[in-house]
């Protein structure tokens, strides 16, 4: 499992209808995209859910590294970067995911938490833990499922938990209104621990 995600931090007097309104007209076209687990049309607004900005930040969950390249160099990414610029595209490695409670419950919020992998602790321990977290976070009341994945470059740990309802208690990070999911491949990511 690969993830990916880039953010368009918006200025604060942006309408933010005008995201809502790409993602209605646009969303579905990556419904049945080659090797794309999922694929989370993620927004944040200035004043809701303690967001600082406006900003519209897809997150992807892919199986299959050839569909994420596909995605990013056969013309796709191009219509965001036409609109908007050419963000920083985030790119981690999987280390958990797991399903959680209501299958089949559409996705309202999304909680991503970024933090450093710990100095000084074993990266054994380091990966264990996130996958008990991530245990955890599927397994809150709400959760229909949750990830964790890291970047070796900069050594930082993130946790993707996809809920039903409000962000529940007990699980932190920054808020996002799920507008659309995308997930053409959801049942092909590897549950679990991923080594």
């Amino acid at each position: 499992m690969h993830a990916m995600q880039y953010t368009f931090t918006l200025p604060a007097d942006y309408p933010m209808d005008v995201i809502r309104e790409r993602v209605a007209r646009t969303g579905h076209l990556l419904d049945d995209w080659p090797g794309l687990g999922l694929k989370a049309y993620l927004v944040r607004e200035r004043g809701g859910d303690g967001s600082p900005v406006n900003q519209y930040a897809p997150f992807y969950l892919w199986h299959t590294v050839e569909g994420m390249n596909s995605f990013l160099w056969e013309g796709a990414f191009q219509r965001p970067t036409d609109d908007f610029g050419r963000p920083a595209v985030r790119q981690w490695t999987g280390l958990a995911y797991e399903e959680g409670g209501p299958a089949g419950s559409p996705a309202r919020v999304a909680v991503v938490r970024r933090r450093p992998v710990p100095e000084g602790v074993p990266l054994s321990e380091a990966a264990a833990d996130a996958v008990r977290e991530t245990g955890r976070l599927s397994a809150v009341d709400g959760a229909l499922l949750a990830a964790a994945v890291v970047d070796t470059g900069c050594w930082e740990l993130v946790h993707f938990s996809l809920h039903a309802g409000d962000a529940p208690d007990g699980v932190e990070g920054e808020v996002f209104r799920v507008l659309h999911l995308s997930e053409p491949g959801r049942g092909l990511l590897a549950r679990g621990r991923q080594w």
